[in-house]
């Protein structure tokens, strides 16, 4: 089930579907990396409680057993709320299940399973149907709507190519109101020579997926937007919009999109008192790896998600409430303002840097043969332990290497831009 071209970073469907209620143990035996990232352990420090994650997807089924009492619809800002609770696609609700489920009656258990989620249904181009297109928010009304309320995290795993002058605004404005922006970094390959949008926007955590043996998805995209990775093959997801069956063997950057924001939402369960930039900077730091912190690659950002080496370390030092986690990866000299209008054939970001793939440590909870042999020859291995248009041509290269806005109360926070490549 490949959604589409703007769901761009969709499930790809290599296997087969199965009933939920007919074979309920294998869907959550599918879930492969609750076992090596420790989830149970975690849950007796933090299940997600008091954390709101907008879901701007395809919708969200609210009436899944694992959903129910998990989707806070009436949440929903009025003017964006068109068909947030309908998902004919089955992808929106599989994402909310990923970060929040219950696991009731056999179906996906959440990573954050007392996480609640606010949904967002996106005209995002591909709708099974022309009127969802018509009538649903545009991405960047979605993310200003979420921007408005009380969520601390938005999580998009969706993508598309094009450069979205109010999306990046959108984005902007959502940053400077505190919250995480988590996307997926598409689905194309690391020699597609960009990175999907929103996650090639500033103030957006790019995840790309890794696979059981903590090697680098071949599908992943690769370029300077990379931040994380996480688990994103051999996943179970809805197979429709009727939620009743569950395709399997299933792979892409939207499952680990999904893990990410659920991991996200666990730290800040356990540190309600962290701004967005402590929690970014705590994935960073406890994130897996073999390369040096300040070095981050291209296909791997900083390396796989870790909340356990978080929410295990009552010492851990979360740094300055209000500095950027990320802005010494900025572009040199000031990320001077530079406006452009690229060749037709231009890609929509920027090409990956050579030789960005490195070994890192194995899955969290693996051996240490095992993760000998995950980096062992390998250079793919990494850590487990680990109404703007968005078809304009005008691409923007933003110079905000210190965007500074007000938060609550007065307080200041530094808002983070792209690294260079």
């Amino acid at each position: 089930m490949r959604v589409g071209g703007s769901v761009a970073s969709a499930l790809i469907v290599v296997g087969v579907s199965f009933a939920p209620g007919a074979t309920a143990a294998d869907v959550q035996s599918e879930q492969w990396y609750l076992g090596p990232m420790q989830a149970e352990k975690m849950w007796k420090t933090s299940t997600g409680e008091g954390i709101k994650v907008a879901v701007i997807d395809t919708g969200v089924n609210p009436d899944t057993p694992s959903l129910k009492g998990r989707v806070l619809a009436d949440e929903v800002p009025k003017q964006v709320a068109y068909g947030a609770t309908d998902d004919d696609v089955g992808h929106g609700t599989t994402m909310a299940e990923l970060i929040a489920g219950s696991g009731a009656d056999g179906r996906l258990r959440g990573l954050a399973p007392d996480a609640q989620i606010v949904p967002y249904k996106a005209a995002l181009g591909d709708s099974p149907s022309a009127k969802d297109d018509e009538l649903a928010p545009t991405l960047q009304e979605a993310i200003r709507a979420a921007a408005n309320t009380d969520v601390r995290i938005i999580s998009m795993s969706v993508g598309n190519e094009f450069y979205g002058a109010g999306e990046a605004a959108a984005v902007r404005y959502a940053a400077s109101k505190g919250k995480i922006l988590i996307a997926s970094v598409g689905n194309s390959g690391q020699d597609s020579g960009y990175i999907e949008y929103p996650a090639a926007y500033e103030y957006v955590i790019g995840v790309s997926s890794i696979d059981e043996n903590s090697r680098i998805s071949d599908f992943g995209q690769s370029g300077g937007q990379v931040d994380l990775v996480a688990p994103g093959e051999n996943l179970p997801a809805y197979c429709d919009g009727n939620v009743e069956e569950y395709c399997h063997n299933l792979e892409g950057t939207s499952f680990s999109t999904a893990i990410t924001s659920a991991a996200a939402a666990l730290i800040w369960s356990a540190h309600p008192d962290w701004t967005a930039n402590q929690v970014t900077r705590s994935l960073i730091d406890t994130a897996g790896r073999k390369w040096p912190k300040d070095k981050p690659t291209a296909t791997a950002g900083y390396g796989t998600i870790r909340p356990r080496s978080v929410l295990a370390n009552p010492d851990y030092d979360a740094g300055e409430p209000y500095s950027d986690p990320l802005r010494k990866e900025n572009t040199q000299e000031g990320q001077k303002l530079v406006t452009e209008i690229p060749p037709a054939s231009a890609s929509a970001s920027a090409k990956p840097s050579a030789g960005a793939t490195a070994a890192s440590q194995g899955a969290e909870g693996e051996s240490k043969d095992k993760q000998a042999a995950a980096g062992s020859g390998d250079e793919k291995a990494v850590a487990a332990d680990a109404s703007s248009d968005s078809s304009s041509t005008l691409w923007i290269a933003l110079s905000v290497a210190a965007a500074v806005v007000v938060i609550g109360g007065g307080a200041f926070a530094v808002l983070r831009t792209r690294r260079a490549n």
